[in-house]
């Protein structure tokens, strides 16, 4: 569960001071009274061990561990094992499974957290796009749907290949290669190749038509001291709630050679998804009893050209919840990297990874010619047209927005213990080049190319097209020095240094009348942060407990992407680029940690361990981007003239706690409890009137003051199970707060038995059930979050769903 100080057995034979012994006990009660007080429970499990999925094992109870605190950091880090991924449900996305540590909101509308269109992660305040995400410390990107530097987790790496992953929830290290990193790092490390010739194979079925297959094969040793592992992954699940199926073809393979003094390691992922994407439920004044889905028409085309008007609108009863015929993301990527360790002896190492990245990926529409102001649009490429007859006659139409990434890049760290200082010095440099192309497509009922799992061809016009080239560097220095043999301080800084340039290939078309067309700009934007520092310590209370604190700045570089997100390249005209190029600046925060770890083993009846950690942390949040824009968020087929304004600032404050009771070698108890307070300090205006939006004061919506996750496990040998509970509280859905969604609580479950060691030529099989969502709960999970008041969308929280799993090793 939560492993803090690692004690060492002479540390654990120590006679443990008066004063110790009352903080334990002190902070164990704390802890159950917090878990009474919201009727939530906890529990126990295993990590695999980066490099060889070797587990480790509490003294206190001999229960695997699967969420383990950090200590050698001076910041709130925890890592979660490879295997409690699988067991919270096999082929979890990584970002899904850390839902269950600290300080963590994580929604989605599918049950493994794959679907990238519909999820939401809040950590301390910050949103998905304002964290920074590695694995194996290549860089993924700012994880924005429809990305245009990087991937998913779940694209990059088969869930059944992570080692662990590790939740840095206030600041990353600052070698972490990532540009977005405001308000931590979520790392992601992949199994090395076993020593030993073997391999494993996986087959999931279950709710919805759900087939996962899974293949794994390890050469064991050859040529002297080399390793390969090569992986396959089949993937396919119905929709829960509508005719289409989750698709994801994936291939990993990781190559070792090992010798006296370096390690050298070839990864390889490639991944083929395509994935029909949720509508979203409109919450709005006109429609004060909303659908709770909203499923696609796919695959009835005769239902869906009867849903349609002569004149090609979707009926006026439906409202925004009107039904499209189908959508969905489609991405293919090819990602390796190279990395070589050298160890020049015991004081001195050199690590550098070069790695690349190749993406190309469409989201596609087939929707109705006549709403969300397609009409206006149309008529300007159209005019005077029959626009129904245009697209082919059904009418609907197909809109696509076409991506490419190709990325390359270079990590490079020098590491050298010099007396009680270890001196640490390293790089990252990337070369990216983007581009988006925004299409329309005929959508005739003869077509053959119907479907969203294929990609369609002879397009009608290109509505626009934009190119960026993006060069990222960062440099960084630190020194951590054991001042003492308890006290430990560290220092450092590093430098964010970014050069973009945005190419607008072709420019959207306007109405002649229009008095404020729409013009994508051209420029670049060079943002030089030289000095970034951090300062840190952890003093070590006789082995048992740990106390830390850190304090560190960061700042998120500019997104280069074509009208779309918080970019300066989605501003309407030349002149709004050059205004901002001059006036604004890039979004940065300060935060502030402090903390208390601890583990002991304890003689208290049935209670004989805890772990536990308790943090505090206050961050200062300035230069907050938003992006105002007067066409509604989920309507926004049309891209329309948009202002991305400097906003004003943020602070929070917050609290985790988090703590696990082992009883006996058998049962254990996880629990973590979270409050999170991130408030708005300044109003902001729009329109052309400049009308004054009040949010001084207001919570950041989508941001639950309150959060408390679960896990109670039992391990009796061959038999053991789990439960998991989240609970998260009550969020604002407007920037105003004038609208909010309930609270929910979800439990899952999960139950596995070993055959045994030896079944046949298997060394082992094992059956599992996984039940999500075990009460059926119905609610809304994903939010939207409205730029008025008044408005905003939801993605519901998917219902129950069985799973069975039958794995084995040979």
């Amino acid at each position: 569960m939560v492993r803090a100080v690692e004690a060492t057995t002479a540390n654990r034979k120590k006679t443990v001071p008066a004063s110790h012994r009352n903080f334990s006990q002190w902070l164990l009660v704390t802890c159950a009274v917090s878990a009474l007080n919201t009727g939530l429970a906890t529990a126990a499990e295993q990590t695999a061990a980066e490099g060889n999925g070797v587990s480790t094992q509490t003294a206190a109870s001999g229960i695997e561990e699967i969420v383990v605190t950090v200590e050698r950091t001076t910041r709130s880090a925890v890592d979660l094992g490879g295997a409690e991924v699988q067991r919270i449900l096999p082929g979890t996305n990584s970002l899904k499974a850390i839902q269950m540590l600290p300080g963590v909101d994580f929604e989605t509308a599918d049950p493994w957290g794959n679907n990238e269109q519909n999820e939401t992660l809040y950590i301390h305040g910050f949103s998905l796009q304002q964290l920074g995400y590695t694995m194996d410390g290549v860089p993924l990107g700012d994880q924005q749907y429809g990305n245009w530097n990087g991937l998913s987790p779940s694209r990059a790496l088969i869930s059944e290949n992570i080692s662990r992953v590790s939740l840095s929830s206030g600041a990353g290290d600052l070698g972490t290669a990532s540009a977005s990193n405001l308000g931590g790092t979520i790392e992601t490390f992949s199994i090395d190749p076993a020593h030993t010739r073997g391999g494993y194979i996986q087959e999931t079925l279950g709710s919805y038509d759900t087939t996962r297959t899974f293949a794994r094969l390890d050469t064991g040793a050859f040529g002297g001291e080399n390793y390969l592992s090569a992986s396959g992954l089949y993937h396919d699940a119905k929709a829960w709630d509508f005719d289409g199926h989750q698709r994801d073809a994936q291939a990993n393979a990781k190559f070792v050679h090992e010798s006296e003094n370096g390690k050298f390691t070839f990864f390889f992922d490639y991944s083929d998804k395509v994935e029909p994407n949720e509508d979203s439920i409109v919450h709005d004044a006109a429609d004060p009893n909303p659908p709770y889905t909203r499923p696609f028409l796919y695959p009835n085309l005769t239902a869906a050209l009867n849903y349609l008007s002569v004149a090609g609108a979707p009926p006026a009863s439906a409202g925004n919840n009107f039904s499209n015929y189908h959508s969905a993301a489609q991405r293919t990527d090819y990602l390796a990297y190279a990395k070589y360790d050298y160890k020049f002896n015991d004081n001195m190492s050199w690590s550098t990874t070069a790695y690349y990245h190749n993406d190309a990926a469409r989201g596609i529409v087939a929707g109705p010619v006549n709403q969300a102001g397609l009409p206006a649009l149309f008529s300007v490429y159209y005019p005077n047209q029959n626009l129904i007859n245009v697209f082919g006659g059904t009418g609907y139409a197909v809109r696509t927005t076409e991506y490419t990434i190709n990325r390359e890049g270079v990590i490079s760290t020098f590491k050298w213990t010099l007396g009680d200082h270890d001196l640490e010095a390293g790089g990252w440099y990337e070369y990216n080049h983007s581009t988006q192309y925004r299409r329309w497509y005929p959508f005739a009922a003869s077509s053959t190319d119907l479907t969203p799992y294929d990609r369609p061809t002879n397009f009608n016009f290109t509505q626009y097209a934009g190119s960026g080239i993006t060069r990222d560097a960062q440099f960084h220095l630190q020194d951590q020095w054991h001042a003492m043999s308890d006290l430990v301080l560290q220092a450092g800084f590093k430098s964010s240094l970014q050069w973009a340039d945005g190419k607008v290939l072709v420019q959207q078309l306007n109405l002649p009348t229009s008095t404020n067309p729409t013009l994508y700009p051209n420029g670049s934007i060079d943002t030089l942060e030289g000095f970034l520092p951090q300062a840190g310590a952890t003093y070590d209370f006789d082995g048992h407990e740990q106390g830390f604190v850190n304090v560190q700045k960061n700042l998120r570089q500019y997104i280069n992407y074509i009208a779309a997100g918080l970019s300066p390249w989605s501003l309407g005209s030349q002149a709004a680029f050059d205004l901002f190029k001059q006036t604004v600046k890039p979004e940065t925060s300060w935060t502030y940690e402090t903390g208390l770890r601890t583990k002991r083993d304890l003689d208290m009846g049935f209670i004989t361990g805890i772990d536990g950690q308790i943090s505090y942390y206050h961050v200062e949040f300035s230069n907050r981007l938003l992006q105002i824009s007067s066409t509604p968020v989920i309507l926004s087929l049309v891209s329309g003239s948009s202002i991305l304004a400097n906003v004003g600032s943020v602070k929070t404050d917050g609290v985790d706690a988090a703590v696990t009771l082992h009883f006996g070698p058998h049962f254990s108890f996880y629990d973590t409890i979270s409050y999170n307070r991130s408030v708005y300090e300044d109003n902001y205006t729009t329109g052309a009137t400049n009308a004054v939006v009040p949010t001084a004061g207001k919570l950041v919506p989508d941001d639950p003051s309150w959060v408390n996750k679960f896990i109670a496990r039992l391990d009796l040998g061959s038999f053991s199970g789990e439960l998991q509970g989240d609970y998260v509280g009550k969020r604002f859905a407007t920037y105003t707060n004038d609208l909010y969604v309930n609270s929910y609580f979800l439990i899952g479950a999960q139950a596995e038995y070993r055959v045994g060691p030896a079944v046949s030529w298997f060394k082992d099989v094992t059956l599992r059930l996984n039940v999500t969502n075990l009460t059926d709960k119905k609610g809304w999970g994903t939010v939207v979050v409205g730029a008025a008041s008044g408005t905003y969308n939801t993605y519901p929280i998917p219902p129950r769903m069985v799973f069975g799993t039958l794995s084995a090793s040979f």
